[in-house]
């Protein structure tokens, strides 16, 4: 399941379920021709605590639609997530997508706060607080940044 809404900042986006290839492609479809008619600039909400894993199929169209948004005017993305998991799985994709440095990732779990947190992320570029899965990549023991 997904919905794209207008909202007065940009966009909201929400995901939840499992998302086969066939309905990540029409979520596509269905980005290009709201964007069409998009600001030269605007933010992204995303809701995806509800979210299943992606199969691969789905993914790429993921992280196209990531592309896609950026190329049309996205300055800033909020992802809510319902755990760290999931969380690592799409900063990957942002990665892959090159949004990473403008996305931020807030655990609906930890922070009570996440829809305040995440619309004052893409409205004013405020970063989120005490819940937030930052977006700096993690440390893994044994391991060190930038290695």
């Amino acid at each position: 399941m997904y919905k794209i809404e207008r909202r007065i900042f940009g966009y909201k986006l929400t995901f939840g379920g499992y998302l086969e290839k066939e309905e990540m492609a029409r979520w596509l479809e269905d980005s290009r021709k709201k964007l069409e008619k998009s600001p030269d600039s605007f933010g992204v909400f995303v809701d995806m605590r509800n979210l299943g894993p992606l199969p691969s199929g789905s993914r790429e169209m993921f992280r196209e639609g990531q592309k896609l948004y950026r190329r049309e005017g996205m300055n800033r993305s909020a992802v809510i997530l319902s755990d760290s998991s999931t969380s690592l799985h799409f900063r990957r994709i942002a990665r892959e997508s090159g949004i990473y440095g403008r996305e931020r990732y807030i655990n609906a779990s930890s922070n009570p706060d996440w829809e305040s947190a995440g619309l004052k992320w893409v409205r004013e570029g405020s970063e989120p607080e005490s819940g937030n899965i930052s977006r700096r990549e993690m440390i893994t023991p044994g391991r060190r940044r930038g290695k």
